[in-house]
């Protein structure tokens, strides 16, 4: 059932990528799209620090569909950040916008450290995971720190 969920789950994102290549009709829907493909990447990166933390049990299996997820997601958000989607339903702070190489820069390392993430679990070593989750979720943090409003 997880399995069927995570394949559901990426095919919605698959299609929700061809949508966020045109502009968006209302800035509610930019705002809409970014926060729910960063929450999906989130609920995936989060089952491997899961487990990575022990929080979880192990299970290397979907470790790695986890990972493929979260890093495939870590490329969508981005779009939806573009003109007007600095005011509504939205934590993101003004300097996303006057900061928006510095922006770009965070959403390139979480990129490359989700991508490091997906290499690690196919190792199924626990402690090359755990590495991988700190490097990914400091590159979170990061950008939360500098961009997100508490």
């Amino acid at each position: 059932m997880k399995k069927i969920t995570a394949y559901l789950l990426a095919g919605a994102a698959l299609l929700m990528a061809v949508p966020a290549s045109a502009q968006f009709a209302k800035a509610e829907d930019a705002i809409k799209y970014r926060k729910n493909a960063l929450f999906v990447m989130s609920q995936n990166f989060g089952r491997v620090a899961g487990m990575a933390a022990g929080r979880i049990p192990f299970d290397a299996k979907v470790a790695v569909e986890s990972a493929e997820i979260a890093e495939f997601m870590a490329d969508l958000p981005w779009a939806g950040f573009g003109p007007g989607t600095d005011k509504g339903d939205t934590r993101a702070k003004p300097e996303i916008w006057t900061e928006k190489a510095k922006f770009d820069d965070y959403a390139k390392k979480l990129q490359g450290e989700m991508s490091k993430l997906t290499t690690a679990t196919k190792t199924g070593n626990l402690d090359t995971i755990k590495t991988a989750v700190n490097a990914t979720g400091g590159a979170c943090k990061a950008c939360h720190d500098n961009f997100r409003a508490k």
